[in-house]
């Protein structure tokens, strides 16, 4: 397969507080995600060079989208984010390329722009200790 553009999305779905996925790809107007591993430095004093180990892996979301009140669409799903604390499946897909993870989500924080836009950012964290793996 040759080089892709991040046109043309897939997946982009989030559980809803009773665990439905729901497909928000048409309210998300960006987003960014990394699976970051933890490091351990265990240099010892004979080195000139640093020595490190590879620790636990995480996965982290960040999502920002336009306000959308319609039935399950992005408000439905992430207005619940402060008052329960489920764990949510996030999929991704592009390229026939997946990765979901299960997550939990810290703030669901609404803007009101001086020009009128009303969006939204959510912040999503591995949750289970799974492996973030591509399928």
């Amino acid at each position: 397969m040759p080089k892709q553009s991040g046109l043309g999305w897939t997946a982009l779905g989030v559980d809803d507080a009773l665990g439905t996925l729901r497909d928000i790809r048409n309210d998300v107007h960006e987003f960014d995600f990394s699976t970051p591993r933890a490091v351990q430095d265990t240099t010892g004093v004979d080195k000139s060079a640093m020595e490190r180990l590879l620790l636990l892996s995480d996965f982290q979301i960040n999502l920002s989208g336009t306000f959308n009140p319609t039935a399950n669409a992005s408000h439905d799903v992430l207005s619940s984010v402060s008052s329960t604390d489920v764990v949510r499946t996030v999929s991704l897909g592009i390229a026939s390329k997946t990765l979901a993870n299960e997550c939990v989500f810290s703030d669901y924080a609404l803007t009101r722009g001086s020009g009128g836009e009303f969006t939204w950012k959510t912040t999503g964290s591995l949750a289970n200790g799974a492996l973030p793996t591509w399928a």
